[in-house]
């Protein structure tokens, strides 16, 4: 499926490769919304790592928007870099609006008053 490479001697850590390479499959259209991935066991074993640094880059992806976990454990794309993208930048908006006093919602408020 995924042509995941990674290499021990780059300064990146581990896990973070190992997303940046998930990110490329997705935005090459090798693995589209909707495809499950491998399970975190097996790429680790392909890849020679630690099943927890594979999981540690997939929680990464998650957390973007990219890739979603299902009951039963599989987990599958759920959406594209664009989408990534988007997620990361709301999360920056909302880390900023606390530090400048703003709840949650009232970002929302400003968010859908300038939208």
């Amino acid at each position: 499926m995924i042509g995941v490479k990674i290499d021990r001697g780059e300064p990146t850590e581990l896990h973070e490769q190992v997303a940046a390479e998930i990110r490329r499959a997705i935005a090459e259209g090798e693995a589209k919304p909707g495809e499950r991935l491998p399970p975190a066991r097996d790429l680790a074993a392909v890849l020679g790592v630690n099943t927890n640094t594979v999981l540690r880059a997939l929680r990464v992806l998650r957390d973007e928007g990219l890739l979603e976990f299902r009951r039963g454990r599989s987990i599958t794309v759920a959406g594209t870099p664009e989408r990534g993208a988007v997620v990361a930048q709301a999360r920056e908006l909302v880390r900023f609006a606390r530090t400048q006093g703003y709840r949650l919602d009232e970002l929302v408020q400003i968010v859908e008053s300038v939208g």
